[in-house]
């Protein structure tokens, strides 16, 4: 008796699994999200908030997300021509979905734009990008939350970021902030010996003659390190402070 594979070598037909979340809009499909949006003042932000949930839905954003998180990054600690630059390669793949969120607005607009519902609408966006690809959302959430530190911290270092910090513009190369047409920020808080508690921080900042400060330590995390600012905690004279 003779007999042939069958097509593709399949054995069987599956039946009983879910089809494809995709071509789903989150945003409209998320009744309780849509409904606390208008309850909580945000009502006029539907339209974005649904252009937002029909791109996160797409086959090519959810494609996107799973080559950011199986594409591992790659430290390059010199250029081709021996100059130390200490970079981060990122697949493309994480720069069209960090680009798309902040476009759309999930790191700042809360701050850039302030009205009744803002925070409001900007954290349902926020939630839409996070829940398809979760990396990419420390920055854009340290972004958010830099805002209100850096204006307590110092007004004239607000006057300098705070303009760059609200562009919906990305671009994820290793150059210039100024060069850029928004920047995102990270933060560098926690300490192998300290975990969540940062007053067991060891990393020590001592000033120098031009008023500048040098910091020597070792941070056990940072979120993100292709960043174009970081908020750093040290050790000073006068006890824990925040560098930037």
């Amino acid at each position: 008796m003779t007999t042939t594979a069958p097509s593709g070598f399949r054995t069987h037909e599956v039946f009983n699994q879910a089809p494809p979340r995709v071509d789903v809009n989150e945003y409209t499909s998320n009744v309780p999200l849509v409904e606390g949006v208008a309850r909580y003042d945000a009502d006029w932000a539907q339209h974005e908030l649904t252009e937002v949930g029909a791109l996160v839905g797409t086959e090519s954003f959810q494609h996107d997300a799973e080559l950011a998180n199986t594409i591992t990054p790659e430290f390059h600690s010199h250029d081709k021509w021996g100059n130390r630059i200490d970079e981060v390669e990122f697949h493309p793949a994480y720069h069209r979905i960090i680009g798309a969120a902040v476009e759309h607005g999930a790191h700042t607009s809360a701050w850039a734009d302030p009205k009744p519902g803002a925070n409001v609408a900007r954290a349902a966006s926020f939630m839409m990008f996070a829940q398809i690809e979760p990396g990419h959302s420390c920055p854009i959430s340290m972004t958010h939350s830099v805002v209100p530190a850096l204006a307590e911290f110092s007004p004239e270092l607000s006057e300098l970021w705070l303009p760059r910090l609200y562009g919906r513009g990305y671009d994820g190369r290793l150059i210039a902030p100024g060069d850029k047409p928004g920047v995102l920020f990270g933060m560098a808080m926690t300490e192998k010996q300290g975990g969540s508690d940062v007053r067991a921080n060891t990393t020590r900042a001592a000033q120098n003659s031009d008023g500048t400060w040098s910091l020597t330590g070792h941070k056990w995390f940072c979120s993100a390190p292709m960043s174009d600012g970081f908020l750093i905690l040290a050790q000073s004279p006068e006890g824990m402070s925040c560098f930037l």
